[in-house]
């Protein structure tokens, strides 16, 4: 029941999130849960179908990443080769025309996906032998972006705008702890610890919160062994 809970909760999230609108300095909002839902749902399919003993929370898509794909951290040649994931990927409405949506034609690399994937690629192998206890999502599925093309980060937003946003991506959250009852969520940084935070109080315990270092190269901690920097981190909360 896992995946078709997870389906149905990204379904409602993706038709929530639909009616908001952002202000300036936004000029674009992608999300790739309508134009990228075929990858999406399959990664939801293929690897949400049972109870995980933790799950990752991102903070956004990277341009390169699930805004491609439509699979949080979605580096291409993870999805396509290490997961097995190809699916047809249209363009958004509204597209901005620096930042195109070619799907996995796409010829840049997620910096943060290619980190992150790497790691349980090393790891574990096998996506199944990873996914068999862990699972990656995402916080928010939105891509905002400013007239330059330049990424505008969820954190920006006013504060009318986080709170209508916030709402949805929280129960959208609590979706996913319900339906995956990890024993651990970790955030991917600390935007997103926060917001698994938010969850545990709302839902009244029932699982653990933690922080890994995300792996974004404009962050000078990562670009030093993120990797390892990130294994230790597992290994002393006691994920690993």
């Amino acid at each position: 029941m896992s995946a078709k809970s997870l389906i149905q909760a990204a379904e409602t999230l993706r038709d929530e999130l639909r009616p908001l609108k952002f202000g300036a300095p936004v000029t674009h909002v992608y999300c790739p849960l309508e134009y990228a839902w075929k990858p999406h749902e399959t990664y939801l399919r293929r690897f949400g179908a049972s109870p995980k003993k933790v799950v990752l929370l991102g903070m956004n898509p990277g341009p390169f990443g699930m805004a491609q794909t439509g699979v949080p951290f979605g580096e291409i040649p993870a999805v396509r080769d290490w997961m097995g994931i190809r699916e047809d990927v249209t363009a958004p409405a509204n597209e901005h025309p620096k930042r195109l949506i070619t799907g996995f034609e796409c010829p840049n690399s997620e910096v943060s996906g290619r980190r992150l994937w790497g790691l349980f690629a090393e790891k574990f192998g096998t996506a199944e032998n990873f996914f068999a206890d862990h699972f990656v999502a995402n916080y928010c599925p939105l891509v905002f972006m400013q007239e330059s093309g330049r990424n505008h980060t969820p954190d920006k937003l006013s504060v009318e705008e986080t709170r209508a946003m916030e709402i949805v991506c929280d129960k959208h959250l609590r979706a996913v702890i319900a339906a995956l009852n990890p024993e651990w969520v970790i955030g991917v940084g600390g935007f997103a610890e926060a917001r698994a935070q938010r969850a545990l109080e709302a839902m009244g315990g029932g699982f653990k919160v933690g922080r890994v270092l995300h792996p974004s190269p404009a962050s000078p901690a990562a670009n030093r062994d993120w990797a390892g920097t990130a294994t230790k981190q597992f290994e002393a909360l006691g994920v690993w």
